[in-house]
């Protein structure tokens, strides 16, 4: 099958990933391979391909919002999942014994495995993936359209669950690229007024025309103290700017995967309980709420298609800021 393989991580510049003809992995008990319809371009592939996550295996296939046909099943699979449409996240699986499983915290499993990190991932024309780790997608979403639900909608909606914001109140997002996109309309469903926090003019004009009540570079004071903020941007000095505008009993979430360090500030933007927390992964219980609700609201997702063979390429947009909404990839 075609793929586009990391080799050996570097910078993007340098185009990484390479354009390969590799075997296809033999299925083991519990496990499906899937026809490869779809596969979203996230920011956590970005990091992996340039090795800011060195628990990467190499050689590898990057992807990790993908939505495939089932065209195989292996042992202990119902063979009535052949020829379904499924959805495929960050998650690869979890030990579902330890304390965090059990306790309906698999996103913190110390066992946990992640697709495109340590398993093979989308940015292929297939891929092989844990039966019990794959979500029935709405059908009233395309398969580019739902790519990605599967990652930047799961983590933004996350996010928000982890900052207080699902019941409301002034919310406050830094950054506005693939995940926030879909945030702000789970927010905005769930009663927020929102700030969106950006120096980039087309994702300012994107936050406005999703409900943005006001929008600013991150060094501009919002109108109104925020109830909750959201962190997308990998940027830590973000952080105190976003503790500064917290109100009372506030929450910032930090939802990327990695994060610059933080700059050391002012314990009086912390106090009046105010709280910084980040969020690790997604549940699985998290991706069937997040598709659920998309049907609900509906969302829409602003989305690119490019060829799989433009990885590298959609990699290094989303490292300029050069996107607005999501780029697909679409083998074929």
């Amino acid at each position: 099958m075609k793929a586009m393989v990391l080799e050996k991580p570097g910078p993007i510049e340098t185009r990484p990933l390479v354009a390969r003809e590799v075997a296809e992995d033999l299925l083991g008990p519990g496990e499906l391979r899937l026809r490869v319809l779809a596969c979203g371009v996230c920011r956590t592939d970005l990091h992996t391909v340039e090795g800011d996550l060195p628990e990467a295996r190499a050689p590898l296939i990057p992807g990790h919002e993908i939505v495939g046909l089932v065209e195989e099943v292996g042992p202990g699979v119902s063979l009535v999942l052949l020829g379904r449409r499924v959805g495929v996240a960050w998650m690869a699986g979890a030990c579902g014994s330890c304390t965090w499983c059990r306790s309906g915290r698999e996103n913190l499993c110390p066992d946990a495995s992640f697709t495109g990190l340590h398993r093979d991932g989308g940015y292929a024309e297939r891929a092989v993936v844990r039966a019990d780790f794959t979500y029935p997608l709405p059908e009233a979403f395309d398969d580019v359209q739902v790519a990605p639900l599967l990652c930047a909608g799961v983590i933004g909606y996350r996010a928000l669950m982890l900052a207080g914001a699902l019941a409301g109140g002034r919310l406050g997002i830094f950054g506005f690229g693939s995940s926030a996109h879909i945030a702000i309309q789970v927010a905005r469903h769930s009663g927020c007024e929102v700030s969106v926090f950006t120096r980039a003019s087309r994702h300012a004009q994107h936050a406005r025309s999703l409900g943005a009540t006001w929008v600013g570079a991150p060094e501009e004071p919002p109108p109104d103290p925020l109830d909750h903020a959201v962190i997308f941007s990998p940027a830590g000095e973000q952080v105190p700017l976003a503790l500064r505008y917290l109100a009372r009993g506030g929450t910032v979430a930090c939802a990327g995967v990695t994060m610059t360090d933080l700059p050391g500030f002012p314990y009086a933007h912390l106090y009046q309980e105010r709280t910084i927390r980040s969020v690790a992964n997604a549940t699985r219980a998290d991706a069937r709420e997040l598709l659920n609700l998309a049907m609900a609201i509906p969302i829409t997702t602003s989305v690119e298609v490019l060829g799989l063979e433009d990885a590298n390429e959609a990699l290094l947009r989303i490292k300029q800021s050069a996107v607005s909404g999501t780029l697909v990839l679409r083998p074929g």
